[in-house]
């Protein structure tokens, strides 16, 4: 039987340990195409680059896939020149995108260009999965969650994402033996407070640092930054919609005066 096309993204960067993973994982259970920033892209979102020329060159940066290209843009540029140019007319099969160094839970969904660029790839009707590991180190263990990877990846690949092309997964940073299991649930209902460091340059011109701390309010039993706190994967099922559909029909009376 032909294997399946399985395209592989993240956004720390084609070097990264965790993309290395993601591919060594990918290579059991397909054939792998690898596009991937040529620098860390943290924090992009679905942001894509359309002021500047987009660099692609091909490498050799893993063993054993068909082909692997660096790109100068963003996640979501490299999930789309992916589509577009490198596999122009194929079918891809799934994408995974990460193993992103750091949380993707709960709001930080919406920045992550990890996820931004599995997004993508659903948009064009490909189950698509992000994977993120609870250790933001540079030099953090991949390993002890490969195998649980692996078993989303061929669930996907067999049956498919209900409803849905997307799924935003999240690993604690636990040794395998102690992953208490896979729970399906909702995004936690959580923010950051920010905050700004002001500082002057050696030029005496001022400058601001984003900070801040992760608030989590939503101690409700079934979701993600629960299921992670208590050892457990989370894996919600995710979409781009951000209707408030409740709202449509408690606003269906708002009137505005037209002045002709």
């Amino acid at each position: 039987m032909k294997k399946p096309l399985i395209l592989v993204t993240n956004d720390d960067g084609i070097t990264a340990h965790g993309i290395n993973a993601l591919v060594e994982v990918a290579k059991t259970l397909g054939d792998v195409v690898v596009v991937a920033p040529d620098s860390p892209q943290s924090g992009m979102g679905h942001a894509i680059t359309i002021a500047n020329p987009i660099r692609l060159h091909e490498v050799n940066v893993f063993k054993g896939v068909e082909a692997s290209y660096e790109c100068s843009g963003t996640p979501v540029d490299c999930v789309k020149l992916a589509q577009n140019v490198v596999l122009r007319g194929r079918k891809v099969d799934l994408c995974v995108s990460g193993i992103n160094h750091g949380s993707n839970a709960s709001i930080n969904i919406i920045y992550s260009g990890t996820l931004s660029a599995a997004m993508e790839a659903s948009l064009e009707g490909i189950p698509s999965i992000g994977f993120s590991l609870l250790d933001y180190s540079h030099s953090a263990d991949f390993e002890p969650c490969k195998p649980f990877v692996r078993q989303i990846m061929q669930y996907v690949l067999e049956r498919g994402i209900a409803q849905g092309n997307l799924l935003n997964v999240n690993i604690p940073k636990l040794p395998a033996h102690a992953i208490r299991g896979i729970r399906v649930c909702r995004q936690a209902d959580a923010r950051w407070k920010e905050e700004f460091v002001e500082a002057t340059d050696p030029r005496g011109q001022k400058y601001y640092w984003l900070t801040g701390r992760f608030v989590n309010e939503d101690h409700a039993p079934d979701t993600d930054i629960r299921a992670l706190d208590d050892g457990y994967i989370s894996v919600v099922p995710s979409m781009h919609d951000l209707t408030n559909y409740p709202a449509i029909e408690a606003m269906k009376n708002m009137n505005v005066e037209v002045n002709n």
